[in-house]
């Protein structure tokens, strides 16, 4: 059920949603995302007697700076009170304003260990970047999409620059705030170290990409990941229950009630992803990641994809393909390209 009605009217109309205060002491403050089908990051501010704490304080820009200084403003806040910035995790419309906020106010930086890990710069030490067009081409890219679906020197460098955290939240530690029983929820999925916060007086659940109203986040493979993600994710859906009471405050889109049928809906949703790309598998004659990705419903349709789009696509299918191989379903042979073909 949608609460957020303001913001879901801003998002159909394609704008900003206001500046709110869903509970007393807690603010969402709508950060644009330049040239981004996600519009905004919802960031939140909870003031406190020395400051305040805000979560994912959203992409850098000009503009962006501006509009998380005017939301700090509407709490009656100034940058340079912020203390502390948690950070749900380490994608750039989340993560990428932290470093400024943490210059213009000395505040410290916190998120999971295990998202730590993940910074571009600790995940690609000792890596050579130039090992992504290898697996690309891995995975079945056909060698002329490749330079239109490659991580860019540019793009890298920005990524390798994403600030370091200055402390750790664990699962289950308590946020630093007077009056506030704000607790960290490790749900591993969208990334490894992805963070949930939960005010239980409050009835809230700060969900980040865990948890969006309209869409699947997306749960993807890359050339540094290991694991299983889409089995952490579904593992993470389903301890959803605990939170039937709370109403759902996510980082995109709008708020909502509702967190355990939306699980659910996401569990039915990848259910039957799976079950596509089995079929898929079988009616491919070589049937590599790509051309698995190809075959699936998307959206707005594989042929609308493009560029960073589609590589996101083959990151997601290949999230399937390795869960399918972790329960026994599928196995990839060895090779390039790779071909998956039933266990």
């Amino acid at each position: 059920m949608i609460t957020g009605t303001a913001q879901a009217e801003a998002w159909k109309r394609r704008v900003l949603p206001p500046v709110e205060e869903p509970r007393p002491g807690i603010w969402s403050i709508p950060v644009p995302i330049p040239d981004n089908p996600m519009r905004y990051t919802l960031s939140y501010a909870f003031p406190d007697d020395d400051g305040l704490i805000v979560v994912d304080p959203g992409w850098d820009g000009d503009e962006a700076r501006q509009a998380l200084m005017a939301g700090l403003a509407t709490a009656g806040a100034t940058v340079a009170e912020v203390t502390g910035i948690v950070v749900t995790h380490v994608h750039p419309d989340h993560h990428g304003m932290s470093g400024w906020l943490r210059g213009e106010s000395g505040a410290w930086i916190g998120m999971h260990p295990v998202e730590a890990a993940t910074l571009p710069a600790r995940a690609w030490r000792g890596r050579n970047p130039g090992i992504d067009p290898d697996w690309l081409l891995r995975h079945g890219v056909p060698s002329a999409e490749v330079d239109l679906l490659v991580v860019r020197p540019d793009r890298m460098a920005a990524l390798l620059e994403m600030p370091e955290p200055d402390r750790e939240i664990n699962d289950g530690d308590r946020l630093p705030l007077a009056g506030r029983s704000l607790r960290a929820v490790w749900t591993p999925g969208h990334t490894p170290g992805h963070l949930c916060l939960h005010d239980a007086e409050a009835g809230v659940l700060l969900t980040g990409d865990h948890l969006l109203p309209r869409i699947s986040p997306n749960v993807a493979v890359l050339p540094t990941s290991s694991g299983d993600p889409l089995g952490d994710y579904l593992g993470s859906l389903s301890r959803s229950d605990r939170y039937a009471g709370d109403e759902a405050l996510p980082a995109h889109e709008y708020r909502f009630r509702g967190i355990p049928s939306r699980a659910a809906e996401l569990i039915e949703h990848h259910d039957a992803r799976g079950a596509e790309i089995l079929q898929a598998v079988d009616s491919l004659a070589e049937p590599t990641g790509w051309a698995v990705a190809s075959q699936l419903t998307w959206s707005r349709g594989w042929d609308a994809l493009h560029g960073m789009l589609r590589r996101m696509a083959l990151a997601e299918t290949l999230a399937h393909l390795n869960h399918l191989a972790t329960t026994g379903a599928l196995k990839c042979l060895p090779g390039t390209p790779a071909l998956w073909q039933r266990a």
